[in-house]
């Protein structure tokens, strides 16, 4: 999740009933190497992360409607519709 840390141990699993059906053992080998050491970086400057946490509004990041807009998006809070960002870029903050 953007924004926040990873939490060991969370998530879900499928019983071991159906594990025939379970991807993560199905593609192990192709999920390892796709995903091995990765780790989502927000880009430089954007605060979505904070933005999502409830820390700071859309407009306190440096980026929003300058760099960062519905047409050029930086962060993933610009890039969809439902995105703090992109609604606070289309109808304001009230």
């Amino acid at each position: 999740w953007r924004g926040f840390p990873v939490i060991p141990g969370s998530g879900l699993r499928l019983k071991k009933k159906f594990e025939e059906y379970d991807a993560r053992k199905r593609y192990e080998d192709e999920l390892s190497e796709l995903c091995s050491g990765y780790e989502y970086k927000e880009p430089e400057g954007c605060r979505c992360g904070e933005i999502l946490r409830g820390l700071v509004y859309p407009d306190e990041c440096p980026l929003f409607g300058k760099i960062c807009t519905p047409r050029r998006p930086v962060g993933p809070c610009m890039v969809s519709r439902e995105g703090s960002c992109n609604i606070m870029f289309r109808y304001g903050k009230s």
